[in-house]
């Protein structure tokens, strides 16, 4: 599942918080003020230690969440939507964030998934550097391998700060990125149905 991004992970190559710390330091003299001022003295390491929890998502196996599945269900095998899951990440191209809502359908075959687990998945991607169009394929790909369910559908509706703060400055502009999986792939009228419940 974490394939589908390479994750820089050898503890060796990774730069120790005083490297990251100094690092900040760097970027406030490019920015044209004095990293020694009282109001910045503590601003590398109050960085770091919020990157640590923003960027946490690299330490956290994908899998984790899908771990635990339940089969007693009832013979239920219909849609399972989980729609308005907020989330904020960071853009790759310009490390600023970009924040939404994910929306989540799939077919159980056999096995369903607890509810808080599907909040937890998107967490770990969100908390990585992303673009709006991986972290959709990443969560699809990690339900449909961990479940095996008969489809999955997801969508994400994000504003980009890249778009809003920076470059052209249109504030409340929304992408739209969506995957279909299984069954679902190939179905226009699941597609359909997902999409009308969303939008409910």
């Amino acid at each position: 599942m974490d394939a589908i991004v390479r994750v820089f992970s050898k503890a060796a190559e990774r730069p120790s918080k005083d490297e990251a710390e100094e690092a900040v330091r760097t970027l406030i003299r490019w920015a044209g003020d004095d990293p020694g001022r009282e109001g910045l003295q503590d601003t590398p390491r109050r960085v770091t230690k919020a990157y640590g929890e923003l960027f946490a998502g690299y330490d956290e196996p994908a899998d984790d969440p899908l771990a635990r599945t339940f089969s007693d269900v009832g013979g239920y095998q219909d849609m399972v939507i989980v729609k308005g899951i907020p989330f904020f990440s960071h853009c790759e191209h310009h490390m600023l964030p970009f924040h939404g809502h994910v929306h989540i359908g799939y077919q159980p075959a056999g096995r369903v998934l607890g509810l808080s687990k599907f909040a937890r998945l998107v967490e770990i991607f969100a908390r990585r550097l992303q673009t709006q169009e991986t972290i959709t394929a990443q969560i699809a790909q990690s339900l449909d391998d961990g479940l095996q369910p008969l489809g999955v559908a997801v969508m994400v509706e994000a504003e980009h700060m890249c778009m809003s703060m920076r470059g052209v400055k249109k504030q409340g502009a929304a992408t739209l990125t969506m995957t279909f999986k299984g069954e679902m792939q190939n179905s226009a009228s699941l597609q359909a149905r997902f999409l009308s419940e969303v939008r409910a």
